[in-house]
């Protein structure tokens, strides 16, 4: 299962949800991958630490490698790196994805990601790390993927926005991977006590939208977590947050079980 974590508003906690899902997978002893397409490289620093988040090759090696005309070229395996935890890979970011953008964007390298991703052997769950806007490296991670998991915090503004985003997914999955499905949207940040918050994922719940029934609370213990490279199932097994990680991951996966694509990764 190939899963993209992806909403064009920043700060809705995309990283946050595809590690910590990831984490959960490979305590479960899934082999799990994470792949960081985001500039910003957060997936890449929370599993490895600030001092091998740029570790190379990476992902930016990875597309670079396809403008080039070499007749044979590294295996897909050969951008990933262990993370310190049984079960889990990363592929980083890399700095270089950014000056890369349009070059495989003229190039119509659009594929490259999906056919990497084919190549790999092995992975029970890929969680592919997006950045906050439908540029190259978003359309290729919903193009590679089977499912799309939407983080929703909570406000007017991102309310707006989401009919957009659920567009333009539905224009990619008629266009390019008639296989991608929206897997639900994942309210993050939730104070179940304010009333704003409520209002707004009922709004989202009448208009039948696909709201995932699980809601990540707001909680300092997302920011220790990042600070010590340590996801939520590792640093506090008996938080509230973490057993609502828990609960997403358990409700995902009686989704897929139900009836959801046959596993590509």
């Amino acid at each position: 299962m190939r899963r993209v974590v992806f909403n064009q508003k920043g700060g809705v906690g995309k990283s946050t949800i595809a590690v910590n899902l990831a984490a959960i997978a490979a305590s479960r002893g899934r082999r799990t991958l994470v792949v960081d397409l985001d500039t910003q490289g957060n997936a890449s620093r929370y599993l490895l630490g600030p001092d091998r988040a740029q570790a190379s090759p990476n992902a930016a090696d990875l597309f670079e490698q396809s403008l080039s005309f070499r007749l044979s070229s590294p295996p897909t395996a050969h951008y990933v790196h262990p993370s310190p935890w049984a079960n889990l890979s990363v592929m980083p970011a890399g700095p270089a994805l950014a000056e890369l953008h349009n070059r495989l964007e003229s190039r119509s390298k659009i594929l490259k990601l999906r056919q990497a991703l084919a190549e790999l052997e092995g992975y029970d769950e890929v969680f592919i790390d997006t950045p906050p806007a439908l540029n190259f490296y978003t359309r290729s991670a919903l193009i590679a993927a089977d499912t799309c998991l939407i983080p929703f915090d909570c406000d007017d503004f991102s309310r707006q926005a989401l009919y957009g985003l659920l567009e333009a997914v539905e224009e990619i999955r008629v266009d390019h991977n008639e296989a991608l499905r929206v897997e639900g949207i994942v309210v993050n940040q939730f104070q179940a006590r304010a009333s704003q918050p409520q209002r707004i994922v009922q709004a989202l719940i009448d208009e039948k939208l696909p709201v995932l029934p699980v809601r990540l609370s707001a909680s300092v213990k997302v920011r220790e977590s990042h600070d010590a490279a340590r996801p939520l199932v590792w640093l506090a097994p008996g938080h509230k947050l973490t057993a609502e990680y828990v609960a997403l991951y358990d409700e995902l996966q009686r989704r897929a079980s139900r009836g959801g694509r046959g596993r590509r990764g």
